[in-house]
């Protein structure tokens, strides 16, 4: 199943607390680090996760990630210092698409 906002997908995978299904992409940008934040260490995000709403009130409609086999790491805000925001999500039914 194919989002029409999802642009060159590679794979999918269901969040499991909500069940919300997501899509996500190579990431297009050269580099994307989240900053260290409290003696933390970069963290390369080589994906962007399709959430949405791209071009509603300013949004992106994705969010940088590294979807890993069982769980993705996505930045989902900043905090008042501009650091990067981390969740870790537990995923299922992750499937990579044959590109």
């Amino acid at each position: 199943m194919l989002y029409t906002y999802t642009k060159d997908p590679i794979g999918q995978f269901t969040e499991k607390d909500t069940g919300n299904y997501f899509e996500y992409s190579l990431n297009p940008d050269d580099k994307v680090l989240a900053p260290p934040a409290h003696g933390g260490r970069n963290i390369e995000y080589p994906h962007i996760v399709w959430v949405g709403g791209e071009g509603v009130c300013g949004m992106r409609g994705y969010r940088y990630a590294k979807v890993m086999k069982n769980v993705v790491y996505i930045i989902t805000d900043e905090d008042d210092h501009g650091f990067a925001r981390v969740e870790k999500w537990n995923i299922k039914n992750h499937h990579e698409y044959v590109v």
